[in-house]
């Protein structure tokens, strides 16, 4: 095996060698070996380095002479074959792993990921991107990330359930708050927020986070785009959102960490019964092993550092939590309603085709249009639901959601009889929905008048005809008798007695003369 030697280390030996110390009593010591041995006494005679009296070089003398004694095993590699393949994989952003996997897999490749890893580094280019330390105060930053959890039976259906783990971690003392999930979405987020502060007892000054959705629309260096519901969220609790830049996670290397340090010291070998087990456990374990452990960075115990000099600057919880809630925008469909997770809820009617604002808090849904709350719905709790205000449709879709079938009979019984009998018949109908025909029946009482209707009723049954048509013929014309006899009684009161055939004409006027 070839040894590496440092320049003091050289140094070391000819001090031995100027002391009369032969190359078997230096292979003796563990010194150097005996053929190294002898082309460094070589070198070192030819230099006069052996004489005790006269000084040695200093180190970069003896570094540029003792370089030849550097030697190197040149061996090909066994990815070599498959080179220009992998420079194609690694330019393309492809792990060292998943290129050894493919190498296996594709080409029949044998050799160990060792060799495709140190033949990618050689190739792929370090990073010379400078960093620096960040320091926090106090209270004053604490970073959020998810991690993936372990699968966990559920307790009712007995099937494998995908969880993840929700981190927050204090900046100055390392201390956390830790939650398996089942989800990543906006509630749950928040969620994890309002159950980590009352756990820390108060509330940071700044939050660190990733870009995911729940918190970020739109990721960007300088103008990130904050989803509504958590800035809503942030303003309660009077803490500053900071997005990491995009790509860049070491900006939060603090919860990084520790999602590491969870997932490789808190999930391995222990089982859990449900995702309440797991998070009892969790917590006590945060609580316990963990709070109590000499944190490697910090030297000192998470738990005890937060207790005693983090604590105490945390902003204090407000006196009544934020509500959590969720806001999306929404289109009002020509249904008079907005759709939101797959339920639907009800809007006015002059709103149609027109983007509005939804908040769903978690036991009332409310409707903004430019701002002005338009509608409130209590939340659905399934799926397909709807959620509708009459006063919110057209004047059509209200009127016949307004008027049922009891509604047609009780208005038709403050009619007449006849008008009740009519409107009963068409509600009776085997076959056909006449719904719409009673209703239409009950609005000639708003036109026409209820004494014409029930007298137009009464001839329909007559005739045994209850078409809406045919009530409205019998309303236009006794419209007519009742508009002819207003024009003439005063006619017949100027002729009383000697007018006896006068009759009108088709225009409503007496007949010319008076005389047929």
């Amino acid at each position: 095996m070839n040894r590496r030697f440092e320049v003091y280390q050289y140094r070391n030996i000819l001090l031995h060698m100027r002391q009369g110390e032969s190359d078997r009593n230096l292979a003796k010591a563990g010194l150097i070996g005996r053929k190294k041995a002898t082309g460094v006494r070589a070198i070192a005679q030819a230099e006069g380095w052996l004489d005790p009296t006269a000084p040695l070089p200093d180190d970069k003398v003896l570094a540029e002479k003792l370089k030849v004694m550097k030697t190197k095993v040149s061996t090909t590699s066994l990815v070599a074959p498959y080179a220009d393949l992998v420079r194609e994989w690694v330019e393309k952003g492809h792990q060292a792993t998943t290129i050894h996997s493919a190498l296996q897999r594709l080409k029949g490749f044998t050799g160990h990921y060792s060799a495709v890893r140190r033949f990618v580094q050689k190739i792929r280019p370090a990073s010379k991107q400078p960093t620096m330390i960040l320091d926090f105060e106090p209270g004053e930053v604490a970073q959020v990330d998810f991690g993936a959890g372990p699968v966990i039976m559920h307790p009712d259906t007995g099937k494998p359930e995908r969880t993840w783990f929700f981190l927050m971690t204090l900046a100055f003392s390392r201390h956390a708050y830790g939650e398996i999930v089942t989800n990543q979405k906006i509630t749950t987020f928040q969620e994890c927020h309002r159950r980590a502060f009352e756990f820390f007892g108060g509330v940071p000054r700044k939050v660190v986070i990733d870009n995911l959705k729940a918190a970020i629309l739109k990721a960007c260096l300088y103008d990130p785009e904050v989803q509504r519901s958590y800035e809503t969220f942030a303003e309660g609790y009077g803490f500053i959102i900071s997005p990491c830049p995009p790509h860049d996670p070491e900006k939060k290397g603090q919860v990084e960490s520790g999602v590491k340090y969870v997932k490789r010291a808190f999930f391995p070998l222990r089982d859990f019964r449900s995702i309440a087990d797991g998070n009892r456990q969790f917590r006590e374990w945060l609580l316990g092993e963990a709070g109590h452990r000499t944190h490697g960075t910090t030297g000192q115990q998470p738990l005890v550092a937060f207790q005693t000099l983090e604590k105490p600057f945390l902003q204090a919880l407000p006196a009544v939590p934020p509500e959590t809630v969720e806001w999306a925008k929404g289109q009002v469909y020509r249904n008079n309603h907005v759709r939101f997770e797959k339920n639907w809820y009800s809007a006015p009617f002059p709103l149609i085709d027109q983007e509005v604002w939804v908040r769903a808090g978690p036991r009332t849904v409310q409707i903004f249009h430019q701002e002005e709350l338009v509608a409130t719905h209590g939340r659905c709790v399934g799926q397909g639901e709807h959620r509708t205000v009459n006063d919110h449709l057209s004047p059509a879709c209200r009127a016949f959601v307004d008027r049922p079938p009891e509604w047609c009979r009780e208005q038709a019984g403050l009619i007449g009889v006849y008008s009740q009998e009519v409107i009963e018949r068409l509600l009776s109908h085997p076959r056909l929905d006449c719904l719409r025909a009673a209703q239409r029946i009950i609005r000639f009482a708003e036109t026409d008048g209820k004494e014409h209707l029930e007298k137009a009723c009464e001839q329909a049954l007559a005739c045994n005809s209850l078409r809406v048509s045919t009530i409205r013929k019998i309303l236009a014309r006794l419209a007519s008798e009742n508009g002819l006899e207003a024009v003439v009684r005063p006619l017949e009161e100027a002729y009383q007695g000697s007018g006896r055939f006068v009759r009108p004409n088709v225009w409503g006027t007496p007949a010319e003369g008076g005389q047929p």
